[in-house]
């Protein structure tokens, strides 16, 4: 039982992987925003321009 313990314990692999989770959360979140932002400013200035043509 102790072996199991230990051998878990010293184990990083899960460690990584919640690591790589983290990161890719996070650079999901800042694609999403940055779409987001780029896309509403992108539709403002197209509306503008249909105005302005118009």
């Amino acid at each position: 039982m102790w072996r199991i313990r230990d051998r878990f314990w010293r184990e990083e692999e899960g460690q990584d992987i919640a690591e790589y989770a983290v990161m890719l959360a996070v650079i999901l979140v800042i694609v999403v925003g940055t779409i987001r932002l780029i896309g509403s400013n992108a539709n403002t200035v197209f509306s503008n321009v249909a105005s302005a043509v118009q």
